[in-house]
């Protein structure tokens, strides 16, 4: 019977051979499935193991500029979630003072985006998706107030929307507050697979973000979360007091500009002087788009309640100037009055123009006149 080569190095288990002091057996069990497309598949593989070896230098990836382009035109162009103000996987902040709706805009956001309906007056492109609302602000009683007629024939949220609140009766046993909290917040992400998160609000994750010793762990964090699981993080936050006759700027936002350095982009809201119940919308931070809601295009809205949900009525666009208080005699001077008492106290220029809502050197100019 005819036999082939393979067929004869098959019948041999094994062959010893002499080398030097030492006897090595060679195995001859060879795989015959070997085939073409196999072996580039695994050269492939090495190659990508050399080229990542070759580009990671310990904390830093290193690519050329084409790579890096290459590698982004394969990932999907982000969508907006509530119009020009907040993209697909941004980590946005929204800011204002207190009591002027940063919650109630941010349920509506919300709900929003787990019905796939737009906000009137703010464009919606994404899938309907599920959300997760962490509320460190409000009863579960002070929410149900919101969303119902008087606690009767209350709103109906779309299943998609997850309110997630402190459990009081849970608390860490080897570890701080803090780490637990964190563990916790990405233990609720990655169990429910949601990928829009918002976080009401800030100052529950770090009670100290006034220095950048303590904005940075926080954003660092928030980032970090972002990128792992491919999140679009919406988070609120607070404003100190502020004056009213100055336009909303980065700076009024409680803390550290490191957190508004840190975030892809960021919108506040503002009180409108000529009615106390209008507010207007203003964008103070964006990557993925220029500026459309500056100073001379502000979204205003009224926050109403029609039977069962509170929510912020778009009326128009308009300027942030229409809405801002205008100064007489007698304010300007009340204003001088007390850069005047900040002075005499040892308070520097610096401070006291923060405080007063003013420029440097406005103060300067003012001291320099008395």
């Amino acid at each position: 019977m005819k036999t082939n080569k393979y067929s004869e190095l098959a019948a041999i288990p094994e062959i010893y051979r002499e080398d030097m002091e030492n006897p090595v057996i060679i195995n001859h069990n060879f795989d015959f499935s070997i085939t073409p497309e196999t072996i580039e598949a695994e050269l492939e593989q090495l190659i990508e193991q050399q080229t990542e070896a070759s580009e990671n230098k310990g904390l830093f990836t290193i690519k050329s500029i084409n790579e890096w382009i290459e590698q982004a035109k394969n990932r999907p162009i982000p969508k907006m979630l509530f119009g020009q103000l907040w993209f697909e996987n941004e980590l946005c902040i929204l800011f204002s003072d207190t009591n002027l709706g940063k919650s109630c805009l941010a349920v509506q956001i919300g709900n929003s985006i787990s019905k796939g309906k737009a906000v009137n007056g703010f464009a919606f492109e994404s899938a309907q998706q599920p959300v997760l609302y962490f509320d460190f602000e409000l009863s579960d009683k002070q929410f149900e107030a919101r969303y119902s007629d008087n606690f009767t024939n209350h709103y109906r949220f779309d299943n998609n929307f997850s309110r997630v609140e402190i459990n009081p009766n849970s608390e860490p046993t080897e570890m701080n507050f803090q780490t637990y909290l964190n563990e916790s917040l990405e233990r609720t992400i990655s169990d429910t697979g949601a990928k829009v998160v918002i976080i009401d609000n800030l100052t529950y994750l770090r009670s100290g973000t006034e220095t950048a010793k303590d904005a940075l762990p926080l954003m660092k964090h928030l980032k970090t979360l972002k990128t792992k699981y491919n999140l679009s993080i919406l988070v609120l936050a607070h404003t100190p007091k502020r004056d009213l006759s100055k336009p909303i700027t980065r700076n009024d936002l409680q803390g550290s500009k490191m957190l508004i350095n840190f975030c892809d982009s960021s919108f506040a809201i503002g009180e409108s002087f000529t009615d106390r119940h209008l507010r207007y919308i203003k964008q103070i931070k964006q990557r993925n788009c220029k500026l459309l809601y500056d100073a001379d295009n502000v979204g205003v809205c009224e926050i109403t309640k029609s039977s069962n949900f509170l929510q912020f009525e778009f009326i128009n666009f308009g300027t942030e100037k229409e809405h801002l208080k205008e100064l007489n005699d007698k304010d300007k001077e009340q204003r001088k009055q007390e850069a005047a008492e900040l002075k005499s106290q040892n308070i520097p220029n610096r401070e006291i123009a923060r405080r007063l809502g003013v420029s440097e050197g406005a103060i300067r100019k003012w001291f320099k006149s008395t």
